[in-house]
């Protein structure tokens, strides 16, 4: 990234309290010009729960000085209940969070500094409520940027696929219990940090038994969900995501959906910004980011809207790789979403494991089955890649083996998609509660096997989310299963695979018994939506420019970061755990002379065949230290199951130099509710 000292305006930096109508105040770290009294700007809104202070800080200060330096006011605010702001924080997008937000746009477009004119951005969490906000239609918001974030709570978001529950709601809701556990910073707060801590240590709860109570789509999900309503907006939208991100599917909805000025880009990167995007090539987002301010809160015609309405990375084939540093391609794009120009491609599943063109295959009733072992899915990676290296899926040949493949013949020209795969499959289970999990492969001309995208479906979902039905051991149905959207390329030589499975773990939780899947390829499909290359329109696309930001923060580092991803084969006791540990070393800020550390070791686990073995456990270890103030923080959870039901038992523990002053245990069973 180039850093950027010098701006056309120059930046004034402070630490503020934004007050609620219930004598609430929120945390706010603003950028602005200095001269913004004289000459008012717009207001940029970053809204989340991650902490200014610290966590996002060395985030925060390469963009909203950069913005500000280029006459906008680059806010951060921390949401009731975390950082320095008043409050407890109980849940996700609670309403009083949102109309926390509304407050904040009326608090911004009403100081002197600024236009009136409010935009809100935001990744992951700040993505979700910018949409959700601006559901809301507070006139002061003019435009919104959202990355990496979902306009359906429930069918695309960090807790459920298909139906099927994810072991990221599980790995999430410890990164939240972590998070919610660490005080507020003395040296903001004065004296009165000790209280609020004990607060929101007493008052936060264990979120996992609150998202594990609602595993189907009900008002729970529905709320929060803008896709229940793409109406209620009435701002333009960006919405910006990346191939390795878990919510690149919600930009094509919201580009379909939404009927106000919209774009969508996708890069290859994983759940980053895109100035910071990995795999690479990163681009110059702040850059393209004043564009679309410049248009929407400043009124300038830049040309950004003249662009197509989507573009995205067309990724060429690679070897597979739980780490890369840059995913090669080029950048296409679509003057609309949906396309016209994407025309699907349909190919039979046979008997013998081909995949055939429509018109070459045979509508028989010859059948295959299939019982997955449970290590299918060792390999599979994050259904959400949040830092690239290493948790993307690895070399699929190791899943194979417990899965059926269907696969073309050696590509004889190359074939391009863009867009969402889908598998129309008629099979048969032996369980009333099943799932199947889907894979696409580019599957080089050495055999080696890249996942390109997959898809889950827990079958009981198979005509409704919000209505399940268990199956009828021995019926057939039909359903279909809607893959990752993806733009890739599957070069001359290589071969397209699709494998289907009984499981996927730890990515999706088992279903409560093994389950034998009866399978009609004849009458199974894969859809592919086709893309055909238009060379000399690619090459008329504007550049992304290189990756910019404000000089970076001041920090020392005192222990080096550690990352790993373990699969442990206990032949002996026929035990195999996935073992993650992402150690974040120990630094100092040294513009507040505070030290940060942090460590989390997630197991995932299961013994041979017994699907009651299933296991999930984590734990965060945080520490803040300034001079003689010093405070830990240590929390597990552990995930556990039977047929019926799952068990979770966590503990949260804290202390304040060597004096544990806090304590906490939970032990709760939650029935499962066709999962």
């Amino acid at each position: 990234m180039r850093v950027v000292d010098a701006f056309p305006r120059a930046v004034h930096e402070e630490e503020t309290w934004i007050p609620m109508a219930d004598g609430t105040r929120l945390a706010a770290r603003i950028w602005r010009p200095v001269d913004a009294e004289q000459h008012p700007v717009p207001a940029i809104l970053e809204y989340l729960p991650y902490r200014k202070r610290d966590l996002t800080a060395a985030r925060d200060v390469q963009t909203h000085p950069y913005w500000a330096g280029h006459g906008y006011a680059g806010v951060r605010v921390d949401i009731r209940g975390t950082g320095e702001s008043d409050g407890v924080l109980t849940d996700e997008y609670l309403p009083e969070e949102l109309a926390d937000g509304v407050a904040i746009i009326e608090w911004l477009a009403a100081q002197p500094w600024c236009s009136g004119e409010v935009g809100m951005v935001g990744i992951s969490w700040g993505g979700f409520n910018g949409l959700q906000i601006a559901a809301l239609g507070p006139p002061q918001l003019k435009a919104v940027i959202s990355l990496c974030s979902t306009d359906d709570r429930y069918a695309d978001d960090i807790h459920h696929m298909g139906g099927c529950l994810l072991g990221d709601n599980l790995s999430w809701a410890s990164t939240m219990f972590d998070g919610n556990a660490c005080p507020p910073d003395p040296m903001l707060v004065g004296d009165r940090w000790r209280d609020m801590w004990l607060e929101r240590l007493e008052g936060s709860g264990l979120w996992l038994a609150k998202w594990l109570a609602h595993q189907r789509r009900d008002d729970y999900w529905k709320h929060g969900s803008v896709g229940e309503d793409f109406t209620a907006i009435r701002c333009p939208v960006y919405a910006i995501s990346g191939w390795a991100d878990g919510y690149c599917n919600a930009v094509f909805r919201l580009l379909a959906g939404l009927e106000v000025p919209r774009k969508g880009l996708i890069g290859p990167w994983a759940h980053k910004y895109p100035h910071l995007g990995v795999p690479g090539p990163a681009i110059g987002f702040l850059q393209e980011s004043l564009r679309w301010w410049d248009q929407w809160l400043k009124g300038r015609d830049t040309g950004i809207m003249d662009e197509p309405m989507l573009r995205v990375w067309m990724q060429e084939s690679v070897p597979p790789s739980a780490r890369y540093e840059v995913r090669p391609g080029r950048w296409v794009s679509e003057p609309v979403w949906p396309s016209s120009r994407i025309v699907d491609a349909s190919f039979r599943l046979s008997v013998g494991h081909d995949l055939l063109p429509e018109e070459q295959g045979d509508d028989d009733d010859a059948v295959l089955t299939i019982r997955s072992p449970l290590s299918v899915g060792l390999y599979a990676g994050k259904w959400c890649s949040y830092n690239a290296p290493p948790d993307l899926p690895h070399d699929q040949r190791d899943e194979d083996g417990g899965a059926l493949v269907f696969q073309t013949e050696r590509l004889e020209e190359s074939v391009e998609i863009c867009g969402q795969p889908a598998v129309e499959l008629e099979l048969e289970v032996d369980q009333p509660v099943a799932m199947v999990a889907l894979r696409l492969i580019d599957v080089a001309e050495d055999d080696k096997a890249t996942r390109v995208s997959y898809g889950l479906l827990n079958l009981t979902h198979r005509d409704s989310d919000e209505s399940p039905e268990p199956l009828v051991p021995g019926q057939r149905y039909r359903v279909r299963v809607a893959l990752k959207h993806i733009a890739q390329q599957f070069p001359v030589g290589h071969a397209i695979r699709l494998s289907l499975s009984t499981s996927y773990w730890p990515l999706a939780w088992p279903a409560p018994r093994p389950v034998t899947l009866t399978l009609c390829p004849g009458r199974s499909r894969l859809v592919l939506p086709m893309r055909t290359p238009r060379p000399s329109e690619e090459a008329s696309l504007p550049d992304f420019p290189e990756p910019e930001g404000a000089p970076p923060i001041a920090k020392t580092l005192l222990q080096p970061t550690q990352e790993s991803w373990q699969v442990i084969r206990d032949l002996a006791n026929d035990q195999t755990t996935l073992e993650v540990i992402n150690d974040e070393g120990r630094y100092r800020l040294d513009d507040i002379d505070l030290e940060i550390a942090a460590r989390v070791t997630e197991r995932y686990r299961y013994s041979y065949g017994r699907y009651d073995s299933v296991s999930g456990w984590t734990e965060w270890e945080r520490s803040f230290r300034r001079d003689d103030w010093e405070v830990r923080t240590l929390t597990r959870t552990l995930m556990t199951c039977d047929a019926d039901n799952f068990r979770l038992r966590a503990t949260l523990d804290a202390w304040e130099g060597e004096t544990r002053i806090y304590a906490q245990t939970w032990d709760e069973t939650i029935p499962r509710d066709l999962v």
